[in-house]
């Protein structure tokens, strides 16, 4: 990537509804050019797709939480059937594996506290080979952000 392809995954990222054309005049170069190293940006893979960023509280998803999840065991298998039925958890929003205490990190979103042990009792302990959850709950964001510092 050079500089004129950051431009574009920076605009983009900023606002992902731009026209070639207007994202073209913001990175200063002429239309033709401009869609082709978008084509290649996402060809690539740097560009993965497009999607509307959703007010959870307008969709009524009241409750952040962070959950640390450590696994009884570490071997192939039930790491591979945690991980598995992690994906297939709607309400878990990303799960990232670990270095340190916990082994992964989840983010989920419910509408409320009691959305919230529901989904514990009925979707966490559902999954067979945890040893410990821990949860820190989210009461405000300083800042969140999507795009990626490039």
């Amino acid at each position: 990537m050079d500089s004129k392809d950051r431009q574009i995954v920076r605009a983009l990222q900023q606002d992902g509804r731009l026209s070639n054309i207007d994202l073209a005049e913001r990175v200063n170069l002429s239309p033709s050019p401009c869609l082709r190293r978008v084509r290649l940006l996402e060809e690539g893979g740097v560009i993965q797709g497009y999607s509307a960023v959703v007010d959870p509280k307008a969709v009524g998803l009241r409750i952040t939480a962070f959950i640390r999840i450590t696994l009884a065991r570490h071997d192939r298998e039930a790491v591979g059937r945690f991980e598995a039925q992690v994906q297939t958890i709607d309400e878990i929003l990303d799960c990232h594996l670990l270095t340190g205490e916990a082994d992964y990190l989840l983010r989920v979103m419910v509408a409320d506290l009691d959305a919230y042990e529901d989904f514990v009792r009925e979707r966490l302990h559902g999954i067979t080979g945890i040893s410990s959850i821990t949860t820190s709950l989210v009461f405000g964001t300083v800042k969140a952000s999507r795009a990626m510092p490039i």
